[in-house]
């Protein structure tokens, strides 16, 4: 097994291998969206970086399931700003584009602005020390997302229906040779908020997210992301996963998941 969830090609620096871990539950032959959601963030932020930048809001768009195989990284500011600037990034097989992502980065204020305390978000939840002990992953495969990281639930679990807070750590960095910046960790741990807060039975139905939005207000400190998630489907097949984000300081920001749902064939 691999140390790294992408290896990257030697002879391509847009080019990076795809390993084992990045797989997902749904299928073997596919990744789990976290990896190459972090992957893509990963890039933007190498994206003609500028110094007292940061990245508040990621939304990636999954154009379809994403195979174990080498993927290719574009990036581009699409709209400049002094203050505020668009990128946009796109991840792709040999056969098109698998991904998307539009990113605004903002310019942090210098010096920080005098806001008043009562305004500032505040809040906590119990940290991953306080996780009662370990939990099913549902998968039936030996490697995957699910052994690339470190899970603790704080309550609920992946197999217990509903609401759940659960802390999420990678193992390994995304890509070999580099440590995984708090906006890889935030995109790789936000991905799970539809397996976390599952409330549909994993053997009899799909509940697959199209698509990842992450807006921080802050950048998270530490390994351990927490999300405190909840799943809200409807009959018609369309749903809704939304998650609290938070680090061992308190709340980071929020995220969200347009979920497909369907039952298994």
């Amino acid at each position: 097994m691999s140390d790294a969830f992408y290896l990257p090609d030697d002879n391509d620096p847009h080019r990076f291998v795809s390993t084992e871990l990045t797989r997902g539950p749904w299928s073997p032959d596919a990744q789990h969206a976290g990896p190459p959601s972090a992957l893509l963030g990963h890039a933007i932020e190498r994206c003609e970086p500028r110094a007292g930048f940061q990245v508040g809001r990621v939304a990636v768009e999954i154009l379809g399931p994403i195979p174990l195989e080498p993927l290719t990284v574009q990036t581009r500011v699409a709209r400049a700003g002094r203050s505020v600037e668009l990128i946009e990034a796109t991840l792709s097989t040999d056969r098109g584009p698998v991904m998307q992502a539009n990113a605004w980065r903002f310019k942090r204020a210098d010096p920080e602005l005098q806001l008043p305390e009562h305004i500032l978000p505040t809040g906590a939840r119990p940290g991953p020390e306080h996780a009662p002990g370990a939990t099913p992953f549902p998968s039936d495969q030996a490697i995957g997302f699910h052994t690339g990281i470190e899970y603790r639930f704080v309550t609920g679990s992946f197999i217990d229906a509903g609401p759940a807070i659960c802390w999420i750590r990678l193992k390994y960095p995304i890509v070999a040779g580099t440590d995984p910046s708090p906006l890889e960790r935030t995109l790789a741990a936000a991905d799970s908020g539809n397996g976390v807060s599952s409330v549909l039975d994993w053997a009899g139905y799909l509940f697959i997210n199209t698509d990842l939005t992450v807006t921080l207000h802050r950048q998270p400190a530490g390994e351990w992301v927490c999300l405190d998630a909840a799943t809200y489907p409807q009959p018609h097949g369309i749903g809704l996963a939304e998650s609290a984000l938070f680090d061992e300081k308190g709340p980071l920001g929020r995220s969200t998941q347009t979920l497909f749902l369907t039952t298994r064939s």
